[in-house]
């Protein structure tokens, strides 16, 4: 019998985009607290002026994603913000503000597991964003959530405590779920989701070092970020 093609119905329909985001919350709350007992003040080195060092170890790879983490959140506030948000359809406010609480969920996640750990606020630039223009607006979105999940692809592998592992791989199936709706978004109802360019041959998705990710998120971040002693094996 010939097998039918499915054609590319976008990732979700307007109907259960939500739904599918909804997940992501439940992942988030789901998540625990075995976070809360990552408090090795040996992995921290004392701040330096005008910077914020993340450390070593295991706290260092949390601090590197509460960076990212602080990132996202403010961008998702600003957006919210926006003459864009303020003119979006129903559908478009919806996944915006189901994405600015995941990222705020993560933002305080990571700030409260870290405790005295965790680095300061971090002082963000998003003057190259147009947040009255939908495709600047959905175009940084694409951006910062593409970078995320590369991020925590990168990093997991040098997580030493199976139970942050854990943790991390649940958080970035959040972050893979909001750069999926955005792509969808900008274009709907084709393949673009798991496009080429961050999925690789063998269906795997994309890596990014600490340095190709830091050095891309520096367009947004003013605080000069020391991340020297993050493990690399």
């Amino acid at each position: 019998m010939k097998k039918e093609l499915i054609k590319p119905q976008g990732l979700v329909t307007n109907a259960n985009r939500r739904q599918f985001l909804r997940v992501g919350t439940m992942t988030v709350a789901g998540a625990g607290l075995l976070l809360m007992g990552c408090n090795d003040e040996d992995d921290m080195v004392p701040p330096m002026d005008g910077k914020v060092n993340l450390g070593s170890g295991d706290t260092g790879i949390l601090n590197y994603a509460y960076a990212l983490e602080q990132l996202e959140a403010a961008f998702y506030a600003e957006v919210m913000k926006g003459s864009y948000f303020a003119n979006a359809s129903a559908e478009e406010k919806t996944i915006m503000g189901d994405l600015e609480k995941h990222e705020r969920a993560h933002r305080e996640f990571f700030k409260a597991a870290l405790g005295t750990n965790a680095i300061k606020g971090l002082e963000v630039d998003f003057s190259s964003i147009d947040f009255g223009n939908r495709n600047s607006v959905l175009a940084a979105a694409k951006t910062f959530e593409d970078l995320g999940v590369a991020a925590y692809n990168g990093a997991g592998q040098f997580l030493e405590s199976a139970d942050l592992l854990l943790i991390a791989g649940k958080i970035v199936s959040v972050e893979a779920r909001h750069a999926a709706a955005i792509r969808d978004l900008i274009n709907p109802g084709s393949a673009d989701f798991a496009g080429d360019d961050i999925i690789d041959a063998n269906g795997l998705e994309r890596t990014l070092t600490y340095t190709q990710v830091l050095t891309a998120a520096k367009t947004y971040v003013k605080t000069e970020i020391d991340f020297s002693s993050l493990p690399t094996s």
